[in-house]
């Protein structure tokens, strides 16, 4: 009983530490927006966190999940994120300060996974978004996240690389680049590769688009090549130029 509510305060705990990096005033009046939306009822707990962004579960009032991504206005690269939005025609004329950034963003993201369900592509459902908070379906199994192929790696390699290199010239067909692709954003759910994280993903016509492709296919040879996928760039590339019909 007693290790039961340490257990119970220890994961409070941390939850709250969660809230105060994440939760500013802007943000709690976000995700109850979203809430009193129905989307979801309320958050549950963090299931991942990175520099840019937290990821909580969420749940309504049915008992269905959800991923709710929060991005941090105070700590995100702001700088960074403007340099990614200000060649994409969808979000030209934006102010550079840190919350229209932020803002605009977390819409991209969710528009960019709009175009990859579209073209039947295996990323998150996006659901709604509002502000800096994104809602996305859940990825997983009994309320269990899906893990990455860098925590859990595929059975088959070969399959997974091939999913991989068809996810990338479809995307491409469709006009964008992932931008940011590796191991560490691709989900493992029951052998299907889900892509996320899509916020970094830019139109084809960037400028520095081709710089981010090759290093996208560049991270994917180099992982599989330690499970055993023994593929050259030019070998990936041509693959990927296979699966292009324009």
């Amino acid at each position: 009983m007693v290790e039961e509510r340490l257990e119970k305060l220890i994961k409070e705990e941390n939850l709250r530490k969660h809230f105060v990096k994440v939760f500013d005033e802007d943000t709690i009046l976000a995700v109850h927006k979203l809430a009193q939306r129905g989307y979801f009822n309320h958050l549950e707990f963090v299931i991942s966190e990175g520099k840019e962004a937290v990821v909580f579960r969420a749940v309504d009032n049915k008992g269905n999940y959800f991923a709710v991504k929060i991005y941090k206005i105070e700590t995100s690269n702001f700088k960074k994120m403007y340099d990614y939005l200000i060649y994409d025609p969808r979000f030209q004329g934006i102010s550079n300060d840190k919350k229209s950034v932020i803002f605009a963003w977390t819409k991209k993201e969710y528009k960019n996974l709009e175009i990859a369900i579209k073209a039947n592509l295996k990323v998150p459902l996006p659901i709604a978004y509002f502000e800096n908070c994104l809602v996305m379906e859940f990825i997983g199994k009994d309320g269990v996240f899906a893990k990455t192929i860098k925590e859990d790696k595929p059975k088959d390699p070969k399959n997974a690389y091939k999913q991989i290199i068809k996810f990338i010239a479809k995307l491409y067909e469709n006009k964008l680049v992932h931008s940011d692709l590796s191991e560490y954003n691709i989900l493992n759910h029951n052998e299907d590769m889900v892509v996320i994280d899509m916020g970094q993903a830019v139109s084809t016509y960037h400028p520095l688009a081709k710089e981010f492709f090759q290093r996208d296919l560049n991270n994917i040879v180099k992982f599989f090549s330690k499970l055993g996928v023994n593929k050259s760039y030019e070998e990936a590339l041509q693959e990927i130029k296979e699966e292009i019909s324009f």
